[in-house]
């Protein structure tokens, strides 16, 4: 196989790839043999009719496209290694020459990764993040340690008021027809919430327990569904029952049963410390997103677009994959929320772009001050993700192929660089 590199614009690059004749007789062959079984001529047995048959009847392109795709990703994979470039985006292939007796030629458009020429990226100056904690953010905590204890109890002898809970059975009509999605039993509403359309809730307050009544509305014209968008609509609603939240109160004995301390000025101090902690934290990261952002702006870089491509794919994929977890399709996430997948895409580029032009700089960065990781390093990484998964670290290590541990390799240096430039920058 042969492999020529045309040089284009913009860090891209076109690989003229040749296949000899040779491999394209094999790829054909087996094209055929996989084919053959379910193709049936007269005169011959299921699967039995002679490739040279065949292709008088069909034509000898019949087997060309199982035979590309049997060389082609091998072909494009020894093309990548042996090309020496180091590629960043998936291939945009153009079938040149593909005939039997001849060698199988196509190309494969490529973006290639750029070169970044670093600017300043010691001592870059920030702004500072102040570490504080508000005696408000302490009472917050409280407030939500308090909501999760709370119990619920049934409410007999009022009606519906903001902030109950009520149990719920509906169904709505738009020009007396029921429409999709519409009806509902014993949901749990809280008035107030906004979880219904506007001016839905507001019109059971003062409902009573088992009783029937109409609720009016009108759907916003921005609402996901289109069919139901700005018109109105009538929701004959029951209220099963009304419930309320009733809070514990704040005191030694409500530290002793959420906590390990025993009083509540113990607890409040551990809360406080908990959420310096954080804070710390979080103005750390800001401070390397600031210092990372002030060296990507001083370094000069061209970007291809098939890399930016590339990388808000990547983050398409990362982002089906959560929705998945949580039970939701991409095309059902798009319809609830009333938003287009090109809509999504288009929003993801701005951060994919910056996802690269980060990752390159960190690069530059451990390339220029020799950052690499230790043995050490790749030790403690692997230790971490056996306790997190609960797994002995040599079944980990066993988990990792060449590739796996050069990535991983890789990311450690990024640490290190990242480390490197938020520790010597200045804060203002």
């Amino acid at each position: 196989m042969s492999v020529q590199v045309e040089k284009l614009e913009r860090n891209m690059a076109r690989l003229i790839v040749e296949v000899p004749a040779g491999d394209v007789e094999k790829a054909i062959q087996t094209a055929y043999q996989k084919m053959r079984r379910n193709i049936n001529i007269h005169g011959f047995r299921k699967g039995k009719a002679p490739r040279q048959l065949i292709e008088k009847m069909y034509g000898k392109e019949v087997f060309y496209n199982d035979a590309i795709d049997e060389m082609l990703p091998k072909a494009y994979g020894d093309a990548v290694d042996e090309c020496g470039e180091e590629i960043v985006s998936r291939p945009k292939i153009d079938i040149v020459q593909m005939e039997s007796g001849k060698p199988f030629i196509f190309n494969a458009e490529v973006a290639l990764k750029p070169e970044v020429t670093l600017g300043e990226y010691k001592g870059v100056q920030v702004e500072k993040v102040p570490v504080e904690v508000a005696d408000e953010a302490v009472e917050a905590e409280l407030l939500k340690e308090r909501e999760s204890n709370a119990r619920t109890i049934t409410v007999e002898d009022r009606p519906v008021a903001d902030g109950d809970i009520v149990s719920l059975d509906f169904e709505g009509f738009v020009d007396g027809v029921p429409f999709e999605g519409g009806k509902g039993e014993n949901y749990e509403l809280t008035i107030g919430s906004g979880a219904f359309i506007p001016g839905f809730e507001e019109q059971l307050i003062g409902a009573q327990a088992d009783t029937d009544l109409e609720v009016n509305v009108t759907f916003p014209e921005e609402y996901h569904a289109k069919d139901l968008a700005g018109k109105a609509a009538l929701f004959k609603c029951r209220v099963n029952h009304i419930r309320v939240k009733e809070l514990p109160e704040v005191d030694d004995e409500f530290a002793q049963e959420v906590s390990e301390f025993d009083t509540l000025e113990e607890y409040k101090a551990d809360i406080r410390e908990r959420l310096l902690k954080e804070k710390e934290e979080e103005a750390k990261r800001l401070k390397e997103d600031a210092v990372i952002e002030k060296i990507v702006e001083g370094a000069q870089m061209e970007i291809p677009d098939a890399m930016v491509e590339f990388q808000t794919e990547q983050l398409m994929d990362d982002f089906a994959q959560r929705m998945q977890m949580q039970g939701l399709s991409l095309e059902q996430y798009f319809q609830f929320s009333g938003m287009t997948e090109e809509q999504y895409r288009a929003q993801l580029q701005p951060r994919a772009l910056q996802n690269i032009k980060s990752r390159l700089v960190l690069e530059a960065v451990a390339k220029a001050e020799n950052l690499e990781a230790t043995q050490e390093d790749i030790d403690a990484e692997m230790q971490k993700m056996a306790d997190m998964y609960k797994m002995e670290a040599e079944k980990v290590k066993e988990l990792f192929g060449d590739y796996q541990l050069e990535e991983m390799k890789k990311d450690l240096a990024i640490r290190k660089a990242v480390d490197l430039v938020r520790d010597a920058a200045v804060e203002a």
